[in-house]
């Protein structure tokens, strides 16, 4: 299992505990504090997605806008 999955399975945790019966003050912040590091894994895996997208027109031209391109060659992802 990931820490992503691990990540997620307590948050999930923490949620039906809280709808059953609350949080207690630590969990609540330790609530807070894994949501931050989900949104963040997120965040930093989309950026990735965007950043290695390719856009190909109907005729199978590359017209990917200059900038991500450069940022691609900066990652050199082409």
């Amino acid at each position: 299992m990931t820490e992503a999955d691990q990540v997620r399975k307590r948050i999930n945790e923490l949620y039906k505990k809280k709808q059953e019966s609350g949080l207690t003050e630590v969990e609540e912040a330790e609530r807070k504090e894994l949501h931050k590091q989900f949104i963040a894994n997120f965040r930093a895996g989309f950026k990735q997605q965007l950043d290695s997208l390719v856009i190909v027109d109907d005729q199978g031209k590359d017209v990917t806008p200059d900038k991500a391109k450069q940022i691609q060659k900066k990652k050199v992802l082409r």
